[in-house]
């Protein structure tokens, strides 16, 4: 695997219990996270990313110090559009304000099309910035928006968010609302879909998708598959999470299953708190939606409220590096990765509270009796290689 060329020497942070040894790993691995939500959350805000900031978990000072070398900027609306003109305008808002921040720091950052330009962009030290747009609505049925989202910049689409599409149905849905579909899976144009995303090299991204969806794809996908930011459903058993002969099919097709960090897919104990409180509370969500115009703000106010209740249910960095132990174990090394959710997500495990904690993961697998080379894969390697069978 490529070795990181640039030795962050002002980014050692003094962890209590990082060893020397696990330190000079971290900071000479590629270190890829394949999904991060700053955009929608602090850009489109107004804040600027370029400088610390006191709020959120990312910032480009502090993914220095964290040691990353390549990130994946997810590209989100919800299931309602922001803008009157719809969801492909959405998409677009945000990929402007991305390059917005690239053109100010062109000494910082530099955004990739092609495996030459992420490798170049890691080997002068920069943060390599990728596009992967969140929720096949904003292509909007139409092909020609898929391609030109590629030509802005676009190198992974996850085929659904929450909600389906006319072609593509979710994880939430398939789990929900079964009884309410018109269809399960993907549809003909679905396939479609996929068979271009294969042409053109951009990742076929199966977080969020229903099982249908998720297998449909992957029989379709000439290419190895990517998710985003899933966990594991056999640790915490919640319909975003993906089970053992998904996470198998997907080592079969050669993909990577990158694990989010979001407390209630980390932890069942917290999980089942966090529904318990919402169903005893179920005026407080009503009088929120109300409000609120999209859920994800509906449930940053709902975990805003339980905040003090949940803490003790919080689950530790140990709980996230067990899913990550669970593919391995299930599957081998080479089908793990880092897909955060940072900034998209209103709980975090104790210890990984925001971009400078990524060192821990590093230690924990070394804790653990990982090989450098295993480590190495699962910080970035594994997706380091589906990019390269991917895109152009």
């Amino acid at each position: 695997m490529m070795r990181k060329y640039i030795v962050y020497l002002c980014a050692v942070i003094p962890f209590a219990g990082f060893t020397q040894s696990s330190n000079n790993l971290h900071y000479k691995s590629v270190l890829v996270d394949t999904h991060n939500d700053v955009i929608s959350s602090s850009v489109l805000e107004g804040k600027d990313i370029s400088h610390r900031l006191s709020t959120g978990n990312s910032d480009l000072v502090r993914w220095k110090e964290g040691g990353l070398d390549v990130q994946f900027f997810s590209i989100w609306t919800d299931e309602k559009p922001r803008n009157k003109e719809g969801f492909y305008k959405d998409a677009n808002q945000e990929i402007d304000s991305l390059d917005a921040i690239i053109n100010r720091n062109p000494d910082r950052m530099v955004l990739a099309r092609t495996f030459k330009d992420v490798t170049r962009g890691i080997r002068k030290g920069k943060l390599v910035s990728l596009i992967g747009v969140e929720g096949g609505h904003m292509i909007e049925n139409d092909l020609n928006k898929l391609q030109d989202l590629y030509d802005r910049g676009m190198r992974y689409m996850t085929l659904t968010w929450n909600n389906s599409t006319d072609w593509a149905t979710s994880a939430r849905d398939e789990t929900l609302h079964a009884d309410s579909l018109k269809h399960k899976g993907l549809s003909e144009f679905g396939k479609q879909v996929v068979r271009r995303m294969n042409d053109l090299g951009i990742l076929v991204d199966l977080s969020h998708t229903g099982e249908q969806t998720f297998y449909d794809a992957i029989a379709v996908s000439s290419k190895p598959v990517l998710l985003s930011h899933s966990s594991v459903y056999s640790i915490c058993p919640v319909f975003r999470n993906v089970k053992d002969d998904q996470i198998k099919a997907v080592a079969k097709n050669g993909g990577v299953i990158c694990i989010n960090f979001y407390s209630r897919f980390i932890s069942r104990e917290f999980n089942e708190k966090f529904e318990e409180l919402e169903k005893d509370n179920r005026k407080l969500k009503d009088s929120l939606i109300a409000v609120y115009p999209d859920s994800v703000t509906v449930n940053k106010k709902m975990m805003e409220y339980f905040a003090a209740k949940l803490e003790v249910y919080r689950p530790h960095l140990s709980a996230l590096v067990d899913h990550i132990d669970y593919i391995v174990r299930l599957v081998g090394d080479d089908y793990a990765g880092i897909g955060s959710d940072f900034d998209g997500v209103d709980s975090l495990p104790v210890g990984m509270d925001d971009v400078t904690k990524y060192p821990l993961i590093t230690e924990e697998l070394k804790k653990r009796g990982y090989s450098d080379e295993s480590i190495r894969k699962i910080l970035g390697g594994n997706v380091l290689r589906i990019m390269k069978a991917n895109f152009k």
